[in-house]
């Protein structure tokens, strides 16, 4: 399955009530969600894994890319595009042996060398952050706007800028050329999400970042 980066939605269990996130995932994709990352580190193996399997069934429904975060065995089991890790999970090299060849890999960085060193690792795509303060990933370092645009001119791959993006300042992003941004509570957080979705999705499309596939 190709990978439409532009705007990628991380669905956080914790940021939305369980029983709803297929909804709110749903609602996203309809809004103009081009991918979907799920993520939740503080439930069981076997509820991420029926939890995946529900999101999977709407991403395969509107044909949108599934990415597991994290959990290699779960993005196999539920046969997801996908997985992404972080730089304390396995490498990216290790990870590219274990999953299947056509799937996609996606590494978090927050400098140039993680950056060309994932690339060379065999991943297909960056997410860069956190770029703005974040209180979804406590832990996140912040990326200046020059390390992004600088990681971006070192790979080769597509740069998904990820961390405390919302409406009011992703404007800022807009000249960094970047190949998308990767969300939480800007859209989840939100009461309409449709509307939330769309929203951003207009402002990429003046920044010449979304694209159509």
């Amino acid at each position: 399955m190709r990978m439409n980066y532009s705007l990628y939605l991380v669905a956080d269990v914790s940021r939305t009530e369980r029983h709803s996130l297929e909804k709110s995932v749903e609602q996203a994709i309809i809004g103009g969600c081009t991918a979907i990352q799920l993520r939740d580190k503080n439930i069981s193996d076997l509820e991420f894994y029926n939890l995946a399997r529900k999101i999977k069934e709407v991403t395969d429904k509107f044909k949108i890319p599934l990415i597991i975060n994290d959990r290699i065995d779960v993005a196999l089991a539920v046969e997801a595009a996908g997985v992404h890790v972080g730089q304390s999970d396995l490498p990216a090299e290790v990870v590219r042996k274990i999953i299947n060849k056509d799937m996609i890999l996606g590494v978090s960085v927050t400098d140039i060398n993680e950056a060309i060193r994932a690339q060379k690792e065999g991943a297909d795509y960056l997410g860069v952050g956190a770029v703005f303060s974040t209180t979804t990933k406590l832990d996140a370092s912040n990326v200046s706007k020059k390390m992004l645009k600088d990681i971006k001119k070192s790979v080769d791959i597509p740069v998904v800028a990820i961390g405390g993006i919302n409406i009011h300042n992703l404007s800022d992003l807009l000249d960094t050329n970047i190949d998308g941004i990767a969300v939480v509570s800007a859209i989840l957080g939100q009461d309409n999400i449709v509307q939330a979705s769309k929203q951003l999705r207009e402002v990429l499309i003046v920044g010449g970042i979304y694209n159509e596939l």
